[in-house]
């Protein structure tokens, strides 16, 4: 027996009713005593992007530690080509398996020939660019990636990466909290410059002198000019099908939204098989949509925000919750297997982001999944509402409601 959605709403609003009498009131952030700043001081602007820590939701509860870090919160480092800034575990302590940052080339700029122990995961979100990596059988992929492609380096495989429209910028992901500590990250140059020259000789066959202008110290992001050489040969092949670095998401089919509320891409190692230690979702949620309540029993979330404005509360089990507002550059991570939401606060604009999971693949297990598929008398009795609501929820999936 199926129960229409505003039968389903008027009764879980009842029951809401009954609880909501010890639930403290919602407060109004446009209220003069918000608007005018808290006793003590405070930051109107951001207190206006966060009205959630204002004490908007009565449904919060108790000591939740932050689970949001905002990238225009990080030290910019610049670079004659470029700039990046990172989010590491010193910044977003709860974000304990990755790490992440943003980076952004002029054209013909170059993120130096590099190679990393953890692996590297990009998502380009404007302009294009240039990758080119080489792995552990001498197998190489060279390939231009334009808006929405990602690639998947794993650890220890060479690679670079270069501007080649005006300006490009990209989304880095590492499956480690603190990829910059050291250890993690190594430079082709400031290799060569701290080895001894007679050795570097020998070893490629050259004259020294050949290495009189390798920099020190390593530059990280330089300018350069559009390679426009190829690599036409090599002893092990190209990186292509199940073997290629590369995953070009809007030219595969979104996965199936029930709930008819956006469009929501899933990448990991089902589709992409190189990409064997995080995976990923690229989602747009239309105005007022919600991305459903569900939790991930295997892993962390880590989310980035590239556009639109969010509202997500999370629920970390022993009564405790909180809500957090997000914007455009906000990260978050939220722990492993709390229940949450996130809804688009947008009436008007779609909200675009991108969830990562230190995992071979993505899962979720929905809250009105489980309560479908489980004896509607147990789930009435629990949640004490009627049982033809219990009968009538939804058994599949929906991911994203309109």
């Amino acid at each position: 027996m199926r129960i229409s959605a505003s039968l389903q709403f008027s009764a879980l609003f009842a029951a809401q009713a009954v609880i909501g009498a010890a639930v403290p009131k919602r407060n109004d952030p446009t209220e003069p005593q918000f608007l005018n700043g808290l006793p003590g001081g405070t930051n109107k602007q951001v207190d206006l992007q966060n009205p959630d820590n204002l004490g908007q939701q009565p449904t919060d509860n108790g000591i939740v530690p932050n689970l949001k870090w905002r990238f225009s919160d990080s030290k910019t480092r610049i670079f004659p080509g470029g700039w990046l800034r990172e989010q590491v575990i010193q910044d977003l302590p709860q974000s304990h398996d990755v790490s992440a940052a943003q980076q952004h080339l002029s054209k013909g700029a170059i993120r130096e020939l590099h190679w990393h122990r953890v692996a590297e995961w990009g998502f380009v979100y404007a302009g294009s660019v240039l990758i080119s990596a080489v792995d552990e059988f001498g197998r190489y992929q060279v390939e231009k990636l334009n808006y929405g492609d990602i690639w998947y380096f794993p650890k220890g495989v060479a690679h670079t990466v270069q501007g080649l429209d005006d300006e490009n910028e990209f989304l880095l992901v590492f499956d480690d909290a603190d990829f910059d500590k050291t250890g993690t990250t190594f430079n082709v140059d400031d290799w060569i410059a701290r080895t001894p020259r007679d050795v570097v000789a020998k070893n490629f066959g050259l004259d020294p002198a050949v290495f009189d202008n390798v920099p020190k110290p390593n530059p990280n992001i330089f300018k350069g000019t559009v390679s426009t050489k190829n690599v036409t040969s090599g002893p092990a092949g190209a990186l292509t099908g199940d073997a290629s670095f590369v995953y070009r998401t809007l030219q595969h089919k979104p996965e199936p939204v029930p709930g008819n509320g956006g469009v929501f891409y899933k990448i990991d190692s089902t589709n992409f098989p190189a990409s064997k230690t995080l995976a990923a979702t690229f989602v747009r949620l239309k105005p007022g949509g919600l991305r459903e309540l569900h939790w991930h029993p295997n892993a962390e979330e880590w989310l980035y925000f590239h556009k639109g404005y969010a509202r997500a509360s999370v629920f970390i089990g022993n009564n405790l919750a909180r809500t957090f507002d997000f914007g455009p550059g906000d990260t978050a991570a939220f722990p492993d297997n709390s229940g949450h939401y996130i809804e688009n606060t947008s009436k008007t604009e779609d909200l675009v982001w991108i969830e990562i999971y230190k995992s071979d693949r993505v899962a979720d297990i929905p809250l009105t999944q489980w309560l479908a598929l489980t004896p509607a008398d147990i789930v009435a009795q629990t949640l004490k509402i009627p049982i033809e609501i219990a009968e009538g929820l939804q058994k599949e999936k929906q991911v994203l409601i309109s």
